[in-house]
């Protein structure tokens, strides 16, 4: 073959490659406008044909999205999976099977696999949804700052997520943040008012905060909802025995416990009321029993103080 064939026949194979690459989008935009238009059926077809025409990373992810969309989990996997041995760092494969691991509570592989698509070059609206979905690993697997960090970027002013909301709120409360914390639960109440676990969360928040008068209002209206929500009550007893409210304190604690006999918040309030009653064996039973069932933060100390080991002073 001569070197001026040789060019052309280049060309062609270039032009052939650019067209099938054009086509092949075309294909997947096709099958993304379907997905918007909730006819996942049609967008399957439009993928089917983009995967056949080339068989891609971008085209398998692309198919993915549909069977997601159908939550047919078991072919949205093969789909990831062919894509990543394609593309190791492909930036959406490396979501999707992040958003997978995640779903199966493989938390570590979530946050790896995320890391790797935001440091090869993730782009916003992606970016933002593999930062989201980082931090709600990172919660879960107790790495608390770098968490309320990822979401923080995440979310900027998005007010649409909900649970990973719910997640940045605990956390603020976990490390402290405390106003933080009461700002987000501020919205989530808004956002989404019939939730009791929203209103139950803000009333602590200002108990935490001294606002007590706040939090007993706050109590009401999540008691309007549900009026024996034990953890509810439990919240309420706690904030009056603050102000001193002892018997109103005593009520709440015991319908809580009655309905939620292993909350060890709980147990803990009613500890410190019969501390003040001076029944310090029923106490430091109360205190035995929260500390085996949960970290209460004070529990310890309390134990400390007023038992020893967990067998009352006498």
């Amino acid at each position: 073959m001569k070197g001026a064939e040789r060019s052309i026949l280049m060309v062609l194979v270039v032009l052939c490659v650019r067209a099938h690459g054009q086509d092949t989008a075309r294909l997947i935009a096709q099958g993304d406008s379907l997905l918007a238009a909730e006819r996942p059926q049609k967008a399957l077809e439009k993928f089917n044909a983009a995967v056949q025409l080339a068989p891609t990373a971008t085209s398998y992810s692309a198919r993915a999205r549909a069977w997601s969309y159908m939550d047919r989990m078991d072919r949205y996997l093969m789909d990831v999976d062919k894509a990543l041995k394609l593309d190791s760092l492909h930036i959406e494969a490396n979501y999707q099977r992040a958003v997978y691991a995640l779903r199966g509570e493989d938390r570590s592989l979530a946050e790896r696999l995320a890391t790797r698509a935001l440091d090869h070059g993730a782009q916003d609206p992606l970016r933002r949804q593999l930062l989201v979905l980082r931090g709600e690993a990172r919660a879960e697997l107790k790495k608390d700052l770098p968490a309320i960090n990822d979401l923080q970027q995440g979310l900027g002013d998005r007010t649409d997520d909900l649970p990973a909301l719910k997640i940045l709120a605990r956390l603020y409360d976990a490390t402290g943040e405390h106003a933080l914390s009461l700002a987000t639960l501020e919205k989530l109440c808004t956002l989404e008012p019939g939730d009791i676990g929203n209103w139950t969360n803000r009333g602590y928040e200002l108990t935490e905060l001294g606002r007590y008068d706040e939090a007993l209002d706050i109590y009401a209206k999540a008691l309007q909802l549900d009026k024996d929500e034990p953890t509810a009550l439990s919240n309420r007893a706690y904030t009056l025995l603050k102000l001193g409210r002892d018997a109103e304190a005593l009520t709440d604690v015991e319908r809580s416990l009655r309905a939620y006999p292993a909350n060890p918040f709980a147990l803990r309030t009613r500890a410190l009321l019969r501390l003040r009653k001076g029944d310090r064996e029923k106490a430091c039973d109360d205190l035995s029993l929260a500390k085996i069932l949960g970290e209460v933060p004070d529990v310890d100390a309390l134990i400390k103080e007023h038992c020893n080991g967990g067998t009352p002073k006498h």
